[in-house]
């Protein structure tokens, strides 16, 4: 029997938010749906677009003299369906500026949630910005599903952690040998157990179903120690990295090591600062929330802007990037109607700390 060790059950919010919404400033916007911000050492941005359907626009973005031109090129960014995906983007869900330097690129491996995977879909890419080539592929078809939804990727030294939203469950991938394995499949703490809420509703596929998004946001401490996650409904847990990291350990034995750690909300996304504190989008409330190392919450900003914040970055010079995706509001999660109000916003707020490249 699997246990979850309850280490913060109890909700603390600030009674006000303590940074004023005129501290938001508004750095780049787009008719494109774009998330996932990720700015370089040298201040390069990249951004993925979400397509309101395959093909019709690209999946990564660098913005370049305020204006998104595709990443790394245009024939990365052309797969549709019915294409070979091992070396194209086939529905890229998240990217990230890595600990060496190089830009990661994850690869969902389907158009959407709930749709069938391509061939050489599910994938993790690393791209040299330097030269603007991709370096490395790691394919994941061994550890994906036939329903998989590999959704992000975080970093401890030679291994790499990625969330899968559609079938629940973790891969921890060996940088070296390119091997992956599946932990806590199907685990409470990876399965969502709440209905998905932004603004006031229960979001729904075009059929009219309640939309589940199971292991998705994903942190490593600064310290490398802990591995935090959670589905996007909340929850969050956490787990030592050494456990994740033991091949050795049976799911049952790993499953005795998971600790609830927060009772988050309906969330977008995550980043985690040097000191440990991670910071939150709560897509029902639109503001955005900070949980201590302790597993303390509270309201850091409430902002009617932040429609969906999700995949949110901090800079090297200290500011939280906050992408209004409005992700809640597109057709596929929105009951068949697509509700976005144009343009797409990407705004910061300056927190005072550095980001963690893990």
């Amino acid at each position: 029997m699997t246990r979850i060790i309850a280490i913060a059950a109890t909700i603390f919010f600030a009674a006000s938010p303590v940074i004023s919404q005129n501290r938001v400033e508004a750095v780049f916007s787009s008719d494109l749906v774009i998330n996932g911000p990720t700015v370089s050492p040298d201040g390069r941005l990249f951004t993925v677009a979400q397509p309101a359907s395959p093909g019709t626009t690209p999946q990564v973005v660098e913005v370049r003299n305020g204006k998104p031109v595709p990443y790394p090129d245009e024939r990365m960014n052309s797969w549709k369906p019915g294409m070979d995906g091992h070396e194209l983007f086939v529905g890229v869900n998240s990217i990230r500026m890595g600990p060496d330097g190089a830009l990661w690129v994850v690869d969902r491996g389907g158009p959407g949630i709930g749709k069938p995977l391509a061939p050489g879909g599910p994938k993790l890419m690393k791209i040299d910005i330097a030269t603007n080539k991709v370096s490395r592929i790691y394919d994941l078809a061994a550890v994906a599903r036939p329903w998989s939804f590999v959704d992000d990727v975080r970093f401890n030294a030679l291994h790499a952690y990625l969330t899968d939203a559609g079938s629940p469950g973790l891969i921890v991938l060996d940088l070296n040998t390119g091997k992956g394995r599946r932990v806590l499949d199907g685990h409470p703490s990876t399965v969502a157990q709440t209905p998905l809420v932004a603004e006031g509703k229960i979001l729904r596929n075009p059929k009219g179903d309640p939309i589940n998004i199971h292991a998705d946001q994903l942190e490593v401490s600064p310290n490398g120690k802990w591995f935090y996650y959670q589905p996007s409904c909340g929850r969050m847990s956490r787990v030592e990295t050494r456990y994740l990291d033991d091949a050795s350990l049976s799911d049952a034995q790993l499953a005795l090591h998971v600790e609830r750690f927060a009772d988050t909300p309906s969330t977008g996304g995550t980043a985690i600062g040097a000191d440990g504190t991670i910071y939150l989008s709560d897509t029902d409330k639109k503001r955005i929330l900070t949980i201590s190392p302790e597993g303390k919450i509270a309201t850091l900003i409430d902002d009617p802007r932040l429609d969906w914040v999700d995949a949110m970055w901090i800079d090297d010079s200290g500011h939280l990037l906050m992408p209004a995706s409005q992700l809640n509001r597109m057709a596929g999660i929105n009951g068949g109607t697509n509700a976005i109000q144009q343009p797409v916003v990407l705004y910061r707020l300056n927190i005072g700390q550095k980001g963690v490249r893990r």
